[in-house]
């Protein structure tokens, strides 16, 4: 993985939070959009019962068009929030002002302050206190005070009788009651669901902040792979050069064991080269070179070839059902990520490893299976984060962790599980189009 991928991811995780607030807004809006749906059909089964059923004389086709605009205004919001555009603090505001100013316009037909249903300015305030600053609230307190003045003063009586001593069979007190319940109803259902989004846009924060300290790990790790690279470069020919001169003494070509111990060690200082060249290339520091051409099962073939050259395997397995051949990209980073995979089963179980590849629709499928003791349960937790490991040795755990991210920057997937027969199991799934070359 490259420094310049790290550090756009990082950029983009930044960009993402700063955006999730948007979507909060966004949800927040929606959820005021089901709710004026619901005031609506509240207000108007009101104005029909009131009217036809309670007998009480209302005009009736004024409200009814009042009505008609808020239906017409909830039905533009909701189609503009359809488009997925940004949502603003101040649309929520002009929302609850509406909201306000039709429920203001219909109790001044409707009895002014003396209709029981003056009560639900309590709920826009309650809504603007969860959903907006302090400022907004404050603002449309003091709108629902100023509309409750002019209801007083200005509101058009209706002819209800005087009948409070009747109890709960009094009109005015079964409108309140009514009043009551819907504003509390309405709290409970509302504010639940915003709680709900609260705790879905806290924990998609703590997510990104969880990738985004991964990807500034994982680029810190970068630059110091490239600056050991740099620094390994030269002691790893000079090595090289030596070792060569040892080949062509006498004295060691006379001892049949110093030579085969010459021979691995050159085999291992070619590795190392290849590790050292590998990490430039990936850091983006050897020019002229890009992703070549292959196929599925010939990057795998040589893959293995390498890997067994420079490994001390007893048994090692490897199964391809992949089927139809598929061109991909010959990606340094891919290699390591299996080579990652194989490293940890022959660290758990160098006698035995087993590879598996097949195809699943659009999607390659690796499992790597091991004969070890399994994953321990405090690291079977915490799989994928970086130093998890029970080898004891320091930097331990980085390999499994490089695996996980480099399968979810590809919208791959990474599955462990420890198996009935003993060992473990490591499968991972990505999508035949994330890693085929990509043309220019």
């Amino acid at each position: 993985m490259t420094n310049t991928k790290a550090l756009a991811d990082v950029n983009q995780l930044l960009r993402q939070t700063e955006s999730s607030d948007t979507d909060t807004l966004g949800k927040h809006m929606r959820q005021l959009v089901q709710l004026r749906w619901v005031a609506v059909l509240g207000q108007l089964l009101t104005i029909l019962v009131t009217h036809y059923g309670f007998g009480v004389t209302l005009p009736i086709q004024t409200m009814l068009s009042i009505l008609a605009g808020l239906i017409a205004f909830n039905a533009l919001t909701d189609l503009s929030l359809r488009f997925k555009r940004r949502v603003y603090t101040a649309e929520l505001f002009m929302g609850l002002l509406v909201d306000m100013g039709t429920l203001t316009a219909q109790l001044f037909f409707s009895g002014g302050a003396t209709n029981p249903f003056v009560f639900l300015y309590l709920l826009q305030v309650c809504l603007a206190a969860v959903l907006m600053a302090q400022t907004y609230t404050w603002v449309l307190l003091g709108v629902a005070a100023l509309c409750f003045l002019w209801l007083a003063e200005a509101g058009l009586p209706i002819d209800l009788p005087q009948d409070y001593h009747l109890g709960i069979r009094s009109y005015y007190l079964e409108g309140m009651f009514i009043c009551l319940v819907l504003n509390a109803g309405l709290l409970v259902v509302f504010i639940n669901r915003i709680n709900q989004t609260h705790r879905e846009h806290d924990a998609r924060l703590a997510e990104l902040r969880q990738r985004a300290a991964e990807e500034e790990h994982i680029l810190r790790m970068g630059l110091l792979a490239s600056g050991a690279a740099h620094e390994l470069g030269t002691p790893l020919a000079t090595i090289a050069v030596i070792l060569g001169d040892w080949r062509r003494m006498p004295a060691l070509n006379a001892d049949p064991d110093l030579d085969e111990e010459i021979t691995e060690m050159q085999t291992q200082v070619q590795r190392c080269k290849s590790i050292v060249s590998g990490i430039l290339m990936s850091a983006g520091e050897t020019r002229g070179e890009s992703s070549g051409e292959t196929s599925v099962c010939s990057f795998f073939e040589e893959l293995l070839i390498e890997w067994q050259s420079t490994r001390k395997v007893d048994n090692f397995e490897f199964e391809n059902n992949f089927g139809d051949d598929v061109d991909i990209a010959s990606d340094t980073v891919f290699k390591q990520t299996i080579c990652n995979l194989l490293d940890n089963a022959l660290d758990a179980s160098p006698n035995w490893i087993g590879l598996t590849l097949s195809r699943q629709e659009d999607n390659l499928l690796i499992r790597v299976t091991d004969r070890g003791p399994g994953f321990a349960k405090e690291v079977f937790d915490r799989l994928g984060q970086p130093y998890q490991s029970t080898k004891g040795r320091p930097g331990s755990g980085l390999g499994l962790f490089l695996v996980f991210n480099v399968a979810r920057i590809l919208g791959g997937q990474v599955r462990a599980r420890n198996r009935q027969e003993g060992g473990a199991e490591i499968s991972l799934r990505l999508p035949l189009a994330a890693i085929q070359l990509k043309e220019v």
